[in-house]
């Protein structure tokens, strides 16, 4: 991916979900309600109480692609790593980090109380064709040679790109290539030589992002409370190709791929991505490769809160255009099980960004 890239959750309704946590009627989106009252962005933590289940493990293996990857990253973060390991190893418990010189700060949350919002996004496995036939027919497109002027998604899909030889491929439909974009990347079937490959990110035109699911609940055809990925399948998959590439075109930004052989899942720091170990992440707060300790909300099947959370260790390795503040995206793995499970994302967890006392990451609470 492109260290610019705006990797969007995969909700494709960031913005609803953002304010959620200003509702305090109850607690359905995973919300808690501690007694803190945060003045800041960032606010120095002296020990971190937290009681719910652990889940530390998956951070060894995501810490490893950094440093092995990074050699600037590996100078700044390997210190702290290697601490924030130690702890996990003869520890795991929030309130004895400060014994290995690692430092907190409490991130205030969207409504200053601690909440902080979690979507989830994913890498697709997107079908494709080489030459387009009677189903496979939507092209995927390479990047143009254009700058300001590139042309919208309504005059890409009205044939602005023909006969520039950028197509990489046909898909049977718009919507799975749509998704592809918001994930920013993902991994490609073509199933006339059965041959797999990976679609970066190579550019995009320029034009704004507009959400789907904040249209398709402005017009009444998907509640809030029922949004999510499958909700808009589910959606598209009940009207006629003209209909759903109308809805599509409310969104004027469009992002262009280019073909990779065998390459992993890479955020836009370049580092792999692990599931359930990176996120993406706001950049001005959290540069990348920063740690961050997270009560993450678990879920049931169904995309409700299970009425926990769960303690993990993560580390920000991904920045995005609609990932803004307290809002973080967990990167969920590849396919359309991991699409499932990242699409029902829009909970509330706490956070804390680490450092560590007498290195480049101390004092975490300062803003960067």
């Amino acid at each position: 991916m492109k260290p610019i890239l705006p990797i969007v959750a995969v909700l494709l309704m960031a913005g609803c979900a953002q304010n959620s946590g200003t509702e305090h009627s109850g607690n359905e989106r995973a919300q808690q309600y501690l007694g803190e009252e945060f003045s800041q962005p960032l606010n120095k933590a002296e020990q971190i109480a937290s009681n719910q289940p652990r889940n530390l493990n998956a951070f060894a293996g995501q810490a490893h692609e950094v440093l092995q990857r990074s050699p600037s990253m590996a100078k700044t973060y390997q210190p702290l790593y290697e601490q924030l390991q130690a702890w996990v190893v003869n520890s795991g418990d929030p309130s004895q980090l400060a014994n290995y010189g690692v430092q907190a700060a409490q991130l205030g949350g969207g409504d200053s109380k601690g909440n902080v919002l979690f979507t989830g996004y994913f890498s697709p496995v997107l079908e494709l064709r080489h030459q387009p036939d009677g189903e496979y027919r939507y092209p995927v497109y390479g990047l143009p040679q254009c700058t300001s002027n590139c042309p919208t998604r309504a005059q890409i899909y009205d044939g602005a790109l023909v006969g520039q030889g950028l197509e990489l491929g046909y898909a049977a439909n718009l919507i799975d290539p749509f998704i592809m974009e918001v994930q920013g990347s993902g991994f490609v079937h073509f199933g006339d030589d059965d041959s797999l490959e990976y679609f970066a990110y190579a550019g995009k035109n320029n034009k704004a992002y507009v959400s789907i699911g904040k249209v398709l609940i402005e017009r009444g055809e998907v509640p809030k409370e029922k949004m999510s990925l499958k909700a808009i399948k589910q959606w598209v998959m009940q009207q006629d190709p003209m209909t759903v590439q109308a809805l599509l075109e409310e969104n004027p930004s469009f992002v262009f791929f280019q073909p990779k052989q065998a390459a992993p899942v890479t955020g836009s720091a370049g580092i792999p991505l692990l599931p359930m170990a990176s996120v993406a992440g706001d950049r001005s707060l959290f540069p990348m490769g920063t740690p961050i300790l997270a009560e993450v909300p678990l879920l049931n099947a169904d995309g409700s809160w299970s009425g926990t959370h769960e303690l993990r260790l993560l580390i920000v390795l991904d920045t995005g255009g609609a990932v803004k503040g307290n809002h973080f995206d967990l990167y969920h793995g590849m396919g359309e099980f991991a699409g499932t499970q990242a699409g029902h994302y829009k909970h509330f967890g706490r956070v804390w960004k680490l450092g560590l006392e007498n290195s480049p990451t101390q004092d975490p609470w300062i803003m960067p």
